[in-house]
């Protein structure tokens, strides 16, 4: 027997307290992965605040530039080209640069070490699985890592930029705009980090299809409900603005969709493997009444 099967086997005759001691080796493992990449953040300030976090207010800002030249390319002149209002932010406590400098450590840590993060979960799991589940899911870290890291970067490059102008531009006269810091970093956080998770839409999808839970007739006849609550998600994790919502809005629905056609995959492959079972059983049946 291979070294790893035995490992397994093993895992499958652990204890309980077995089983919560191995999580927490999984756990702390997470953990230090997001200290490292968190600490390498840290020291890295200038970049991270500058580039990262302060890049969505500057009007140099890729999204931007690539919307100008795209207004240009198809003959719109600068129909598409706009920049973020200047405001200046600040800081009304002692001490809010250095937690928001801990804060945003702390969540560039877990976006960072995510794919890490989810190989770990995954290695807890996998030794209870049967061998046609795990053949089933394969590849299932990769695919749940880039779904994460592309909506990550829906919010960060689309919905941040957008949000952002259309925030620092909606003012009274007399009134000058001039956001906490505070402020500013919570509303990154929310452009992106709950964007990255709703992204998992899909996967979370054929998990509840491949044990029974949910069908593409189920979600087909729920599109109503479904519009209604992606409406209510958007609220939640985006500012109080209609562009904002708006645009979150649209790439979850399109997720939905997706997620119905990855259910229907599914179904159709329990319907081939059920028809399959059922010729198998017949040839069977008839071998022995031939014997």
């Amino acid at each position: 027997m291979a070294l790893d099967q035995m490992h397994e086997h093993e895992r499958g005759e652990m204890s309980f307290f077995d089983h919560i001691s191995e999580l927490r080796n999984h756990i702390l493992r997470s953990a230090l992965a997001i200290a490292v990449v968190g600490v390498v953040c840290f020291f890295n300030k200038d970049f991270v605040f500058n580039t990262l976090i302060f890049g969505p207010r500057n009007a140099d800002f890729i999204t931007y530039r690539l919307l100008c030249e795209f207004s240009h390319w198809c003959g719109a002149g600068d129909a598409m080209c706009f920049t973020p209002p200047v405001f200046n932010l600040i800081t009304r406590q002692l001490g809010e640069v250095l937690m928001q400098h801990l804060y945003v450590s702390f969540w560039l840590g877990v976006i960072g070490a995510f794919p890490f993060i989810f190989w770990e979960f995954w290695k807890f799991v996998r030794p209870g699985l049967l061998d046609s589940e795990r053949r089933a899911v394969r590849g299932v870290v990769g695919v749940c890592t880039a779904l994460f890291l592309l909506g990550v970067s829906f919010g960060y490059f689309v919905i941040a930029p957008f949000s952002i102008s259309f925030l620092a531009g909606y003012t009274l006269e007399g009134l000058e705009v001039s956001p906490t810091l505070d402020s500013y970093v919570t509303y990154m956080t929310m452009f992106t980090l709950p964007t990255g998770l709703i992204f998992e839409m899909p996967v979370l999808a054929y998990f509840l299809a491949k044990i029974g839970l949910i069908g593409p007739a189920f979600l087909r006849n729920n599109r109503r409900q479904a519009i209604v609550v992606i409406l209510i998600v958007a609220a939640i994790i985006t500012p109080p603005d209609v562009v904002s919502q708006t645009l979150v809005t649209i790439p979850l629905y399109g997720l939905y969709e997706a997620s119905i056609m990855v259910v229907a995959r599914v179904q159709r492959q329990r319907e081939k493997e059920m028809a399959l079972e059922e010729s198998k059983s017949r040839e069977v049946m008839i071998q022995d009444d031939e014997d």
